[in-house]
């Protein structure tokens, strides 16, 4: 994604329109852009608005891992695996069992 549309998804942050599916979609793009500790931040804000989106922790791991941090990204993962085996979403929880095992092997 480019700037343009990380500038258009900013704009709705804070609006009425501001939740956890926002944040995951500028947390997508400012990944995708290189930028992972702005990713990671706005996907924290992403768990805040709802910490029972698996989705948002999985791509949380992927931007902490980006940026280095290791032990945080299996931290993440770990919750997102709670949430996603709470809430039946089977595949989600084994996405990131992969994504926590690689790390921890690492």
């Amino acid at each position: 994604m480019n700037s343009e549309t990380i500038a258009r998804l900013r704009s709705l942050c804070g609006g009425p329109r501001d939740g956890a599916l926002l944040r995951l979609a500028l947390g997508q793009a400012l990944l995708a852009a290189g930028d992972a500790a702005a990713a990671a931040t706005e996907l924290r804000t992403a768990t805040g608005f709802d910490p029972h989106y698996s989705a948002a922790w999985k791509l949380l791991g992927k931007a902490l891992q980006a940026t280095g941090s290791a032990a945080s990204a299996a931290d993440a993962w770990r919750r997102g695996i709670a949430v996603a085996e709470a809430r039946g979403d089977v595949q989600a929880a084994k996405e990131m069992r992969v994504f926590l095992r690689r790390v921890e092997s690492a």
